[in-house]
């Protein structure tokens, strides 16, 4: 009697493990991606080779993207009008990558990118999350002036996070990967206080989700944009702030204009075929070392 009751608790023990384990592997890993042109993408799909496309389309019912508040759909390119400067069709951004080298890293998890761009925008305007109409006006143009990217990545996050619920799915967010800065550098003001208004936006991610200590991963801009030191400003200032956010890391890139790290288009400003590829690796890899920790 007394080895049946044994039996029974033993194996009570070894269903409850195993259940908490599908449990936890049947969470969604959540990524946030945000920022400007150089996250929106201006990769070819058609440039990559047949392998890569290949590994998309294997992880594809893994991987899921919701981008500028659409329904998210299997992992893939995305359709792109055809112009002077980017004259095809199938275009991608960093979240390519990124979820393949997640996908295959992790082969038993489901993924959520949810990704808000917005070409030709600032920290300083724009994505401020605590937006004022006389900033915006001091740097934005155009219809920009009126974006408030911050609060409308938050409504694109909360739809998704609600349509996972329905499902009765659960979510943990795993971090955020942010490539932006370009335009902060054409302002004096906003390329001075880009740490401190980094600090503000990353705060108001971690609160509005109350992740304290959710990862994020700056992209580290390298143009010469914007007025005379702008740009190195700005670099300064992601590299103070990550310095002093022990949840903050940074794809450092190169200056010189060879662009052998993430190579680019003959602009000198957005990432080509390759120069994304690499960018999306670069952020799966130090969200791997956060999750390492």
């Amino acid at each position: 009697m007394r080895i049946r009751l044994v039996i029974l608790v033993v194996f009570g023990c070894f269903c409850h493990s195993i259940q908490a384990q599908n449990v936890k592997e049947s969470t969604v890993e959540v990524v946030l991606l945000a920022g400007q042109s150089n996250m929106a993408g201006a990769g070819n799909y058609d440039e990559l080779d047949e392998a890569i496309r290949n590994r998309v389309e294997e992880v594809s019912h893994r991987v899921s993207l919701s981008f500028n508040g659409n329904v998210a759909k299997p992992l893939a390119f995305y359709n792109n009008k055809p112009s002077e400067k980017y004259p095809f069709l199938k275009r991608f951004g960093p979240e390519l990558l990124l979820g393949v080298t997640l996908a295959e890293k992790y082969p038993s998890k489901e993924f959520l990118l949810i990704k808000r761009s917005q070409g030709g925008t600032a920290l300083y305007g724009a994505w401020n999350p605590f937006w004022k109409e006389k900033k915006a006006k001091k740097i934005e143009k155009g219809f920009k002036q009126n974006l408030q990217l911050f609060n409308m990545h938050i409504a694109d996050i909360n739809k998704n996070l609600e349509d996972l619920k329905s499902k009765g799915k659960t979510y943990q967010i795993i971090g955020l990967a942010w490539m932006q800065g370009e335009n902060d550098a054409i302002l004096k003001v906003a390329a001075k206080s880009y740490q401190k208004n980094l600090k503000k936006l990353v705060k108001a991610y971690r609160k509005t989700f109350n992740v304290p200590k959710m990862p994020i991963v700056i992209g580290q801009i390298n143009s010469r944009y914007g007025i005379d030191g702008g740009a190195n400003l700005v670099r300064q200032n992601m590299e103070k702030f990550v310095n002093q956010d022990k949840y903050a890391a940074i794809i450092r890139t190169s200056t010189d204009t060879l662009w052998s790290d993430f190579p680019k288009h003959t602009d000198n400003v957005h990432y080509n075929t390759e120069g994304q590829k690499c960018l999306g690796i670069a952020f799966a890899k130090a969200l791997f070392n956060f999750k390492k920790k």
